[in-house]
Order: structure tokens, then sequence, then C-alpha cells
């Protein structure tokens, strides 16, 4: 388990965000992504808390806030950063995924 990984990172503005989420719900400050198969592109990202990071998990942190993706999922999201955005149409956690060959308008799902 590495906490600085070059494997996936996750954004300050991200970061911020599930940490105000996680205050609200009285939770550990850790996001867990992971992917599906389904979506209308092939792949789709999940995200949801953790309580704790499991033994296979890479581990990144930013301003004391931890991204946890399993070794299964990180095949598909090897050098990924997960942003928060907010525009006219909400706000949303994103993956900028490298290993994406196309994604849908929605940016929740991938194919590679």
């Amino acid at each position: 388990m590495s906490i600085h990984s070059p494997e996936i990172s996750l954004s300050p503005a991200a970061a911020e965000r599930v940490g105000v989420i996680a205050a609200k719900q009285g939770r550990a400050a850790i996001l867990r992504l992971s992917v599906d198969g389904g979506g209308c592109s092939g792949f789709q990202y999940r995200f949801g808390f953790a309580d704790a990071a499991e033994d296979d998990d890479t581990v990144a942190e930013t301003n004391g806030v931890r991204l946890v993706v399993d070794s299964v999922s990180l095949d598909l999201v090897r050098g990924a950063q997960v942003t928060y955005v907010e525009s006219l149409g909400g706000a949303a956690f994103r993956v900028e995924n490298p290993v994406a060959a196309s994604g849908c308008g929605c940016g929740s799902s991938f194919s590679i």
C-alpha cells in the first residue's frame, strides 16, 4: 500500500470536497474509486466512502484525504486523477483517465 502513488491521484479540489462531505457524515475522509462493467461505454466509475484501506488497495493522499483503489480497478485507471468540478449542470467527481480510449458525455463511463 503506497501513500503517495504516481499510479492514481486526487486533486486538491476533490480532496477538499471529500473532506467536507466526510465531516458532515461523521466518516473518515477516504474516497473509494472502483470500476464496474456496464455503463454506456463498457465500464463505469463508482465512488463511495470507505472506513479504511484494504490490503490490496493503492492509496493516494492529498491534504490528509485519501483516495483508495483496489488492484483490479487500478489496472483500468492507472495514471488517472480524480477531480471535482462544478458547472451549470451540477457538481461531480470526475476521473481524468489516460487509459480510457473513449468516454460518454456524462463522464461516468468509459471504454479502453
